[in-house]
């Protein structure tokens, strides 16, 4: 069995979570019967308990930008202002400065600044770092999204990953670019469906326990085998584990070519 990335996928050191068994006898649905194979391949983890806060600012610098950029700007940034409450820290932070901290991550000055308006929003509306970490942790989910929702900069999936990972939710399916492409090649959501119609679908299919590592080993199944561009299949159809799983919609191995799921012809 594979191990887990070591960094930003759940944002912590070795994932983050704790390593959990779920029984993967008879799955209900074409998706979790996915996400079991996912799990026996990867790893089974339950996750949350990470810092709220700390998890929102990860979740912001890597928008936009690759892990390999981000972790680095994640890490200057803790140590330029970590130690104590980082909300409060970031709230009083100089922006040209905080900027040049977190340049590694690509649209630094829009993260900067969008960076010390959350920061001075989770100051004055929690009193700062711990005090959002249990509003995450404790609120109904659902207050915590529309909240979430509400700021500047935070779409669904910062949302869904704050309360994946810091929440420990069960039922969050966050969805990435990769979660995106996936579900839809593969015929677990719509073809033309976006982000939200597909958290929609495999938060539906998916039973709550097993949301969370199925979106980190989804990830990682993204990067290994179904790339946006060459998935494995494109070569040799046998190349990819979860073949027998796929609908393979917008992959056209005899053609060598591979569209967006939005833009393949409909089977009739």
């Amino acid at each position: 069995m594979a191990e887990e990335p070591s960094v930003n996928i759940s944002g912590s050191d070795a994932g983050g979570g704790a390593a959990a068994d779920f029984e993967a006898a008879t799955a209900a649905t074409r998706a979790e019967a996915v996400v079991d194979e996912l799990g026996d391949r990867y790893w089974q983890k339950a996750y949350g308990g990470r810092d709220g806060f700390e998890c929102l600012v990860r979740t912001v610098l890597s928008q936009n930008t690759s892990d390999t950029a981000s972790q680095p700007a994640h890490d200057a940034l803790l140590e330029r202002y970590g130690g104590g409450d980082l909300a409060a820290a970031l709230a009083d932070a100089d922006q040209p400065t905080l900027a040049e901290t977190i340049s590694g991550a690509g649209l630094y000055n829009q993260k900067s600044t969008r960076l010390i308006a959350l920061a001075e929003f989770v100051v004055e509306t929690y009193g700062g770092a711990d005090g959002f970490d249990g509003f995450v942790t404790e609120a109904p989910p659902d207050e915590v999204r529309e909240t979430l929702l509400e700021l500047n900069g935070v779409g669904p999936k910062t949302a869904d990953c704050v309360l994946l990972f810091s929440g420990g939710r069960d039922g969050v399916f966050p969805v990435d670019t990769h979660v995106h492409r996936i579900a839809r090649r593969m015929g677990l959501a719509p073809a033309d469906a976006d982000h939200e119609a597909v958290r929609s679908a495999l938060e539906a299919d998916v039973p709550g326990e097993k949301c969370g590592f199925g979106h980190t080993a989804m990830i990682q199944f993204g990067r290994e085998y179904c790339t946006a561009r060459k998935p494995a299949c494109l070569d040799d159809p046998e190349a990819c584990p979860l073949a027998d799983r796929c609908d393979q919609v917008g992959v056209y191995p005899e053609r060598g070519e591979v569209v967006d799921p939005a833009d393949a012809p409909e089977i009739e």
